[in-house]
């Protein structure tokens, strides 16, 4: 299967944002949220942020562009939670069951919380679903890719046996996304405890767990 371009480490290195983009990303996200995206101007952006029109296009030059650079922060936001959820597990040196719960429970509730993605599934999912289904490959190889190398490591600290981790991280990823954006299901994942006791139950297993 051919590779596709490595979006991880795109998030994880771009830029940090100047206080004007921050104001600029802020304004975007809550039109987007109040009317949708294809109802929001960047007259309204601007008008929200503070700025002229003329300053927005300079930073942005089209409303896809302004699109993208929301997308990208939501999902460097989403990477940065996760990531700070699995460090208090390596903080504490726990055991490969618990990181792989705690691992799972942050991808849900991560994806479930996202207040964007539900906003566009309930009032433009022409819109967003494509980028979620059929041609949703950016996003599946994103959650394989960290999943990827979060086995990497637990190999490493010998706390997994030598596997490739690809398969069964494209696995996770793909179920952790549709439970996240199909919540109807017989399976308990009502709160918090009921994610991780499913985890514990049904997911670490896959894992190979010494």
């Amino acid at each position: 299967m051919a590779r596709l371009t490595r979006l991880l480490p795109l998030v994880r290195s771009a830029a940090p944002e100047d206080r004007n983009q921050a104001r600029v990303l802020d304004a975007a996200l809550l039109a987007f949220l109040d009317f949708g995206i294809k109802r929001t101007s960047m007259v309204e952006v601007a008008r929200r942020g503070g700025l002229s029109l003329a300053t927005l296009y300079r930073r942005f030059a089209s409303k896809s562009d302004l699109i993208r650079a929301v997308g990208l922060r939501q999902t460097r936001d989403f990477i940065q939670e996760v990531d700070a959820a699995l460090q208090r597990q390596v903080d504490r040196d726990a055991s490969a069951e618990d990181q792989i719960v705690e691992l799972f429970a942050a991808f849900i509730n991560g994806l479930r919380g996202n207040q964007l993605i539900h906003r566009l599934l309930a009032t433009e999912p022409e819109l967003v679903l494509p980028y979620l289904t059929t041609q949703g490959a950016p996003v599946i190889e994103l959650g394989r890719d960290y999943l990827a190398e979060f086995v990497t490591r637990l190999q490493r600290e010998g706390k997994l046996p030598e596997y490739d981790p690809e398969p069964l991280a494209e696995m996770i990823a793909r179920t952790a996304l549709s439970l996240a954006l199909t919540p109807q299901t017989v399976i308990p994942l009502g709160d918090d405890a009921s994610i991780r006791q499913f985890a514990r139950d049904h997911v670490v297993v896959s894992f190979r767990v010494r």
